[in-house]
């Protein structure tokens, strides 16, 4: 419960990596415990924030665990807004779990996930937008990804979310005066409220219109390549993530199972998948590959059907196109430094084609235009904001819209004040669910338990 002292390790936990490991603690006790744990040399002063040099020592039998630094927070001016405290210790495994198992012993309690931004947000320094922007911007695949987070920390969403949200509570105000003293208030200008409202439902309109955009940053794309063994499919993920990443060679087969690289296109995470070459074969290695591979293509969001420019289009590209071609798709026809490709047919229903000689190293960037332009033909792209929601605060605006429809609605059939109360009301609840002005325990434990221990 929010009042104790708790503790987490804050960094990563990897054996004979990292040079630092943090333990932090927040909450009544957290000076105390560092007190009681830290023994800085000399006379240097314990004040908030200073860092402080020393070693950490077991209370009882004073053998030192560690040399490290601490630096002190006190409440008000921390991250929690409660007194915290950091122990830096050394990285790896064992010195910063010696550290926090002796903060547990002087009457800490083990943080929940997310629970020291949960505090934050309890005790007001951030809102529900602000602590979400934390775990997006830890979790960044991209530096866009990373911007908008930050756009979300600097409080770009919530501030405008506030502002309609507090129109909805002076026109509920203007309505619910009517109600109850309408003897002695002018009549209510139904036009001038229907513009408001008019107004406030367009710009939630727009905050939806960031959704796809936020959910394309957050989570990427998944794009498979796939065609026949031997056309290039590894020399194309190796030259387009500039690695080696898969095996390359003449012989057909080669690939048995799906390599995996993420790249970063345009601001947008790409996972690329190197399928096995999808073909007829009795090895049962490789049967096993091409299942995969025709597995990777269903749950892929776009398809490269590659095909070698010497060989032109075959009857096995045929099948494989029956399988991939209910998937966006774009024809990579590669190997054109080899054979000249114009006088390849292929179906004419495939909208998307590009050239590439992929030992050269040539037709990557047009591939990555080919992909972004598919994006945008999605509308993916269409919110140019430097914020956009994500899938909890796009179902709140979704029911404040809904609710602001029904409100224009009722003042169209001239419906009394009292329905256009309820559904003002319905509005303001679902705008504050989004900055946590309306917020129930169950949608905290939602949102915090995808945090980690420490944060």
């Amino acid at each position: 419960m929010q009042g104790d002292t708790i503790a987490a390790i804050a960094t990563p936990v990897v054996p004979q990596q990292g040079s630092v490991g943090i333990v932090r603690l927040s909450g009544e006790e957290a000076l105390t415990i560092a007190k009681t744990l830290f023994h800085p040399p000399g006379k240097q002063p314990w004040e908030s924030h200073r860092i402080l040099y020393g070693y950490v020592h077991h209370p009882e039998t004073q053998k030192v665990v560690d040399e490290a630094l601490l630096l002190i927070m006190q409440s008000p001016r921390s991250y929690t807004r409660e007194d915290v405290v950091e122990f830096h210790c050394h990285g790896g495994m064992i010195p910063v779990q010696q550290v926090l198992q002796l903060c547990l012993e002087q009457g800490a309690r083990l943080a929940q996930a997310g629970e020291f931004t949960l505090r934050a947000f309890l005790n007001g320094r951030i809102d529900l937008t602000q602590a979400e922007s934390i775990a997006e911007l830890v979790g960044a695949k991209s530096p866009q990804a990373g911007e908008m987070a930050l756009a979300g920390l600097q409080g770009k969403l919530a501030q405008p979310i506030r502002e309609l949200r507090s129109t909805c509570l002076d026109i509920l105000a203007e309505v619910e005066a009517r109600v109850d003293f309408a003897d002695e208030l002018p009549p209510l200008d139904e036009d001038e409220i229907q513009q408001q409202v008019k107004s406030v439902l367009e710009k939630v309109e727009y905050f939806l219109s960031t959704a796809d955009k936020g959910e394309l940053l957050r989570t990427g794309i998944k794009v498979a390549i796939v065609g026949r063994p031997n056309v290039g499919k590894s020399s194309l993920l190796n030259a387009w993530s500039r690695s080696d990443r898969a095996i390359v060679t003449d012989l057909p087969g080669t690939t048995r199972d799906v390599v995996e690289s993420q790249l970063v296109v345009g601001g947008i995470p790409v996972e690329v998948l190197d399928t096995a070459g999808i073909r007829e074969t009795e090895d049962q290695v490789e049967k096993i590959g091409v299942a995969r591979s025709r597995q990777a293509a269903e749950k892929a969001d776009l398809i490269l059907h590659t095909i070698d420019a010497e060989q032109g289009w075959t009857t096995e590209d045929d099948l494989i196109y029956e399988q991939v071609k209910s998937r966006p798709l774009i024809l990579v026809i590669n190997k054109t430094d080899l054979a000249s490709p114009s006088n390849i047919k292929y179906p004419e229903a495939i909208p998307e084609k590009v050239y590439t000689a992929v030992t050269q190293s040539q037709g990557i960037d047009e591939l990555e235009a080919a992909i972004l332009s598919l994006i945008q033909q999605g509308n993916l792209n269409a919110a140019n904001s430097d914020f956009a929601i994500n899938q909890r605060q796009a179902a709140a605006l979704t029911r404040a819209k809904s609710a602001l429809q029904h409100v224009l609605e009722t003042i169209d059939q001239q419906l009394p004040f009292d329905f256009w109360t309820i559904d003002l009301r319905s509005a303001i609840q679902a705008l504050g669910e989004i900055t946590g002005e309306e917020v129930t325990e169950s949608m905290l434990d939602r949102i915090f338990s995808r945090f980690c221990i420490g944060k």
